[in-house]
Order: structure tokens, then sequence, then C-alpha cells
């Protein structure tokens, strides 16, 4: 049989079926993703603003800018003065993204992913200041894409549309349930976000590790913003799954965990899988041997769930969540910061170059719990403020930095 590829219109049909059959199964019971516990279960009532940052942390953030304190005023200065944070900014969407590998070709890519960055900062500055024109701006720009976008494609699409989704989510819940202005086309954002992008991240990835975590993210950030329980609990199973498929502890055993769906039932695929690396150690990840900047990704969408599930109520931090986020954080900070690296460990050489990812889980694991981690809060402070890594990560100094909210 010719494998003829399905139009945008079939192809997004075939994601929304698929998508309404996993809901309703998981709903009725009939259907449970591997590794799911009862700390997934979806909040009896969403709290919001709850994808990422919470409103006692955006005014504990606010009241230190206000203040002049540092490191959160410099943080919000260096937010403030982006080019995310422009008010004279246009929106660029088109009704189909097409993302190929490494963005290439990139058509549309860049600007999808920029504008919702953009929003979510717009969305920061008006928390921040109150001031009407950066809350409107967000609403244009999100706006110009619910009123345009109809679908993602290429190889690179599942990624894409986490990268902008995640952070999509966030702008959307801070101007829903904080802006005290109106936002006329919420609704068509939010039927955006559940036809558009959740079908496209939701069912996750047999790719590197990096990507099945920031679908997730998205997928849990939707799931929080549209309220939807069943969507909600089949990203944390999996999340979950994933999670101990991509950090390493010794209590795994002789081999790291594995996703039962990538069928890596033999020590060579596992190597393979892991970049080459045959010796396993506690915090070493499935992306370490690759390089720094792409387990980066990992690690911060890991954190960025994890912290959502805190703020609707199911605290991952104390799980085995937490202890693979503190030993992925501690080890990948320790070679960060210039240790020599061993001959036993990725060939004896690796890519460094780590991103802004450290505050959000450091601040859990460190400052909330006490966990002593001197290697990530030396990078972390090193690194401070933290910016963005212009695809979903941005401002954790200002939202998170030494929070204890």
């Amino acid at each position: 049989m010719l494998d003829i590829p399905l139009s945008p219109r079939r192809r997004r049909a075939s994601r929304r079926s698929a998508l309404a059959l996993t809901a309703a199964l998981l709903t009725t019971g009939l259907l449970s993703w591997p590794g799911a516990q009862r700390a997934q279960a979806a909040p009896t009532a969403f709290v919001h603003p709850g994808v990422t940052v919470s409103r006692a942390q955006l005014d504990f953030a606010r009241g230190k800018v206000l203040a002049g304190v540092q490191p959160w005023k410099s943080a919000y200065d260096q937010m403030a003065a982006s080019p995310y944070a422009g008010l004279s900014r246009t929106a660029k969407p088109r009704a189909v993204v097409e993302c190929g590998p490494y963005s290439h070709p990139d058509h549309g890519c860049t600007d999808e992913r920029e504008d919702a960055i953009a929003a979510y900062t717009d969305a920061l500055a008006w928390y921040v200041t109150r001031d009407d024109r950066y809350a409107k701006k967000a609403i244009e720009l999100m706006d110009a894409w619910s009123a345009t976008l109809t679908d993602h494609t290429d190889s690179n699409a599942p990624l894409q549309a986490a990268w902008a989704g995640a952070s999509w989510a966030k702008a959307a819940e801070l101007i829903k349930y904080t802006y005290t202005g109106t936002w006329a086309d919420s609704g068509r954002f939010a039927t955006l976000l559940r036809t558009v992008y959740l079908p496209e991240v939701i069912n996750g990835s047999r790719s590197n590790g990096n990507w099945e975590l920031t679908m997730m993210e998205a997928a849990v950030g939707i799931s929080v913003f549209l309220e939807d329980e069943a969507s909600y609990d089949s990203a944390m199973a999996r999340f979950r799954t994933r999670t101990a498929a991509y950090v390493y502890l010794s209590s795994d055993g002789a081999l790291p965990k594995t996703v039962p769906s990538q069928n890596l039932n033999t020590r060579d695929k596992i190597v393979s899988y892991w970049q080459g690396q045959s010796t396993f150690v506690t915090g070493l990840t499935q992306e370490t041997c690759r390089d720094f900047t792409h387990t980066g990704y990992g690690i911060s969408a890991i954190s960025h769930v994890a912290e959502t599930s805190r703020i609707q109520g199911r605290d991952l931090y104390g799980t085995d969540v937490g202890e693979r986020l503190r030993q992925a954080l501690g080890f990948q900070s320790t070679y960060e910061l210039g240790a020599a690296v061993p001959s036993w460990l990725c060939g004896g050489s690796l890519k460094l170059g780590l991103g802004p990812v450290t505050e959000v889980g450091y601040n859990a694991l460190h400052n909330r719990l006490g966990i002593a981690m001197p290697n990530t809060r030396t990078l972390t402070e090193r690194n401070r403020p933290a910016g963005t890594d212009n695809l979903f990560v941005a401002w954790e100094t200002l939202t998170d930095g030494d929070n204890p909210n």
C-alpha cells in the first residue's frame, strides 16, 4: 500500500480522534499510562494562575522589584529591556508552521516561538507594573495566532508545538486570571490550544527524552488552562515514566529505566540510546553525552512540570521526580563549572552549555526543602539574572529566584 500523507485537515481530525479516545479511556479507568500514581491525579479544582508560577510567587517577585531589591530588580530590568517586551512588536502568525530538523526549514518556527515568549514576557511585565499596555500587547499576540494558525507540519512539528505551547499556556494563564481588563477572544485562544497544540503533544514521542518531557510540559500547562482533567492525568503519567527513563539513579539497577514503547530491550540498544555511554552513575541523563544544551531542555521541563504539579496541590519534589531532578542538576552543574571530565564519561569530552535552567529546581529543592546543592547553587548564582533560551525558558530569576512561595 502506498504511504500517502494525510492532508492537514485529516491529520488534525485523526489527532483529535485519538485524543478523544485516550481521554475517554482514562476517564473510565480502562487505560492508564505506565508508572501512573495517585500523585498524578488532577486537582479537584484547578488553581489559577497555576502554570509554572503561582500568584504568591508573582506577588513576592513584584514586591521585590518595586522595592528595588536584587537580584529581582536586575532580573526585571533585563526582561524589560529585551526585544520580547517591546510594545511595538508585531505578531507574525501563519496558518501552517513548518519545522524540519533544527528548524530547517524554518517557516514560522522562530516567529511562533518568539511571539509566544513575548506574550509571556508581556504578561509578566503587566503583573509587575500594572501597565495595561503590556497586557493588551500579550492579548494582541495571542489573538493574532488564534485567528490564523491551523497546523504544525514536518518532522519537528511535535517539538515546535511543545516549545510554543508551553509559553502560550503560561501567558494565557496569567492574562486570563490576573488581568482586570477584557480579553474578548480568550475562548478562541482556548480552542487553538485544544485543537492545534494539545493533539500534537499529548501522545508523546519516541525521540530523545527532551522531546517528550517538553511535550508533557506543554500538555500539562494547556490542561491546566483548559481545566482538562483527563489530559492532565495522561500527561502527568507519561511525564513520570519519561522522567524515570531520562535521569539515572543507582537504585534503578545496572541499566537505566526505559519507556516501554521504545523497545529498548537489550543493553546494546540502551547504550546506543544513551549516546554511547556504557557506565551509568547517579545524575547522568540520557542526553548528557549528546550535549548539555539539550540536557538542559529536559531538566527544565522536569522542573516546570514539578512546579506546576506543586501549585496544583500534588507535590512531586518529595518523590523520585525530585530526587532525579536534584541529582541531574548537581551532576551537570559540576561539569558546567569546570570539573575535569573522567575518561569513562562521554569518552572524556563534554559539550557544555546548560542554559538558564537551574532556578526553578534549585529554589524548590534547596530553598524550600533545605537540601544542600552546592554546585547547583554556585552555577545558579553565577548565571543570575537568568534570561531566556529563546525556545521555552524565560526570566526564571525573576519568577523563582530565592522565592519562598
